[in-house]
């Protein structure tokens, strides 16, 4: 499953926007406006299983989730992939930071196969 990039409802919108206008190429959406934002402020489980039927890899600051959903990692219910930001890095209102990032990741991974995957966004 190749890199799209679903933003979580703790990102602003504003990012999946500049993002899109900035790189057309790269697929992307705001929680916030997928699927009309029908799962702002669903629980986590909900979100991944929405986000793996469409083939979307979830972005979030949200580390809880693992903990939260351990078991759903453990017996390995698909996902779509799952992309960590840690604040301490690339501060959430650093909206710059995020994008280099999350088009740095994209030029060099986005062919890569995404089910099942972990990983903690670098600083670009």
């Amino acid at each position: 499953m190749p890199l799209a990039l679903l933003l979580d409802e703790n990102i602003s919108p504003v990012v999946a926007v500049q993002l899109a206008r900035k790189r057309p190429d790269i697929p992307v959406q705001s929680l916030h406006t997928w699927r009309e934002g029908a799962l702002v402020g669903a629980p986590d489980a909900d979100v991944l299983l929405a986000a793996y039927e469409e083939g979307w890899t979830l972005v979030t600051y949200d580390t809880q989730i693992l903990s939260d959903l351990a078991v759903l990692f453990e017996t390995g219910v698909p996902f779509s992939g799952l992309i960590f930001v840690d604040d301490k890095t690339i501060p959430s209102n650093n909206f710059g930071a995020l994008m280099r990032s999350l088009v740095y990741l994209w030029d060099h991974e986005h062919t890569a196969d995404w089910s099942q995957r972990l990983l903690f966004l670098p600083s670009a």
